[in-house]
């Protein structure tokens, strides 16, 4: 084996004769007899795998990250707007993500499927408070007029026929930023920090509203006119995730009660909707009355005027009436001549004195508005 030589033994002498093989013929396996009065003990089923990542968030980052411009200490303003009910900041996407996840899959284990809402429910968002410590003033963005990007449909889930809100926010915490080389900054960031004296000569400071990479959960009711909503955040030394089993407990009972205040606020909306129909149905009596008596007084000023014209034109009828009488008496042909054709000329221009030539274009009340209300 290792290049040297090897001396083999001689084989036995063996006569010249076929070998028949044969298959071996398996003997019949006997049923096991079953006891009477035994069950068949059937394998437990396997529990669903539970899946890794939520339908609603793949290809969210991407999402996500196709955004507007955004200045240090601003959130992410994505040009899609119907997404997951999601707010970050570039920086902790990830991590918001993760707390999403948990968060959709722990309900959806529950039995209450997250999903955005459809664009045909009357579902509405509601304005979501963004700062750790509630400010009576908002200083977010550079200029205190920035606005936070929000979906165009709310994120809800349904406890049986309940719809929830949902919305998971990074907090903002109000720090004091300087102004360097063109760009506000964090007073305690490196950068203003390695900073030489001479170069923040000519900078200044002030307050603003900055993402602090701890977020807030918001459960809310959508519906209009419920005025309902809860909220979990996180603290530096808490997170978020262990009160995903709480937050689903406190979903789960709050069907009750939102299911009152629903049935409340559907109460009240139809009571609203009457009282708008009968005051509607009042205003259109008052304006049918209004224009009956405008069309009144409309066609007795038209016959007023009528009458004032007729006045008037046979007042130049009795003139054109008396020149001719005194025509028929001048004696100087000539002069008579050219005054019947001035006298003509004049008339020509005269409208008719007949009264049912004035009376034709006047309008009945009737004939102006037909009252819609006896």
């Amino acid at each position: 084996m290792l290049g040297l030589p090897v001396d083999l033994l001689p084989l036995p002498e063996a006569p010249d004769e076929l070998i028949e093989l044969t298959s071996s013929t398996p003997k019949p396996r006997r049923k096991r007899a079953r006891k009477e009065g035994s069950v068949r003990q059937s394998k437990p089923a396997k529990k669903p795998q539970r899946p890794a990542r939520h339908p609603l968030l793949f290809g969210l980052e991407e999402h996500m990250r196709k955004t507007r411009d955004v200045k240090e200490g601003e959130f992410l303003r994505p040009y899609k707007r119907i997404l997951p009910d999601l707010i970050s900041s570039g920086t902790q996407l990830l991590r918001a993500l993760s707390i999403a996840n948990d968060l959709y899959l722990a309900l959806d284990e529950k039995g209450y499927r997250v999903q955005i809402a459809p664009a045909a429910g009357d579902l509405d968002r509601i304005r979501i408070n963004e700062q750790e410590v509630e400010s009576k003033d908002g200083k977010y963005g550079q200029y205190h007029s920035g606005s936070i990007w929000a979906p165009d449909r709310p994120t809800v889930l349904y406890v049986d026929t309940v719809p929830i809100g949902l919305a998971i926010t990074e907090m903002t915490e109000r720090v004091t930023v300087r102004y360097f080389n063109g760009e506000y900054h964090r007073e305690d960031s490196r950068l203003i920090r390695s900073a030489k004296p001479w170069q923040l000569t000519h900078s200044w400071t002030r307050e603003q509203d900055v993402p602090c990479g701890r977020f807030r959960v918001i459960a809310y009711s959508p519906k209009k006119g419920v005025d309902w909503s809860v909220t979990w955040q996180e603290t530096e030394h808490n997170a978020l995730g262990a009160l995903i089993p709480k937050i689903a407990e406190t979903l789960k009972a709050a069907k009750g009660t939102l299911q009152r205040l629903m049935d409340a606020e559907d109460v009240a909306a139809a009571k609203r909707k009457k009282e708008r129909e009968e005051e509607w149905e009042r205003y259109l009596k008052q304006e049918d009355a209004r224009k009956v008596a405008q069309a009144l007084a409309d066609s007795q000023q038209q016959l007023a005027d009528i009458i004032a014209r007729w006045g008037k034109a046979m007042t130049v009828e009795r003139f054109f009436l008396d020149a001719e009488e005194r025509l028929n008496t001048t004696d100087d042909k000539d002069r008579r001549k050219r005054l019947e054709e001035r006298l003509a000329l004049a008339r020509a221009m005269m409208e008719s004195v007949d009264p049912l030539d004035f009376i034709e274009s006047w309008l009945a009340p009737q004939e102006r508005y037909q009252a819609k209300f006896v």
